[in-house]
């Protein structure tokens, strides 16, 4: 996917979504120095583009009974599409599945799980993930700690492929900064 053309002024505006995406239109314009329709008109456009691809409520597990967090290698038999499409299809429907990644090197899928207890992780895995046609193994990690976890993109990369201006040229000819 290309790198959409985006300017100083979009970098602010998502900057200050990712931090507080529940602020009003009238803080988020303050905060990035823009009237409220600018930026109203900046934010739609980012959500137009697929820039801003949705709004969510962050809910800390602990706070809901979600102490057990996983990572699963999952690797299967053969990495053909079919086989492919059904293991994806399959757990695409599962609410536990918070991530999966299709990856290269030693597993073929890394998928990380949350659940309430090792009970619920055993029923997951033995009634659904050992289950799907095509998986030859399977391989679980358990969260011990959760070090960092961030939601947050970073985005400094992208002050590197902002359009400079050229410089100002003088009446002598020579360019001014």
């Amino acid at each position: 996917m290309p790198i959409l053309s985006l300017d100083t002024t979009d970098l602010r505006i998502l900057a200050a979504l990712q931090a507080r995406a529940r602020q009003s239109n009238v803080e988020l314009a303050e905060a990035v120095g823009l009237s409220q329709s600018a930026t109203l008109r900046r934010v739609r456009d980012l959500e137009d583009r697929g820039t801003l691809t949705g709004y969510v409520a962050l809910v800390d597990p602990a706070a809901v009974g979600l102490g057990v967090s996983v990572m699963v290698n999952v690797s299967l038999e053969r990495q053909g599409e079919t086989t492919l499409q059904v293991f994806e299809t399959a757990i695409r429907g599962w609410p536990e599945v918070m991530e999966c990644y299709l990856m290269t090197g030693d597993a073929d899928y890394l998928l990380r799980i949350v659940v309430p207890d090792l009970p619920a992780y055993e029923r997951f895995l033995m009634d659904r993930l050992t289950r799907v046609p095509g998986v030859a193994s399977i391989k679980s990690s358990f969260a011990l700690k959760q070090v960092v976890h961030r939601t947050a993109l970073p985005m400094t990369h992208l002050a590197d492929r902002r359009p400079r201006r050229p410089p100002l040229a003088t009446a002598a000819g020579q360019a001014t900064k």
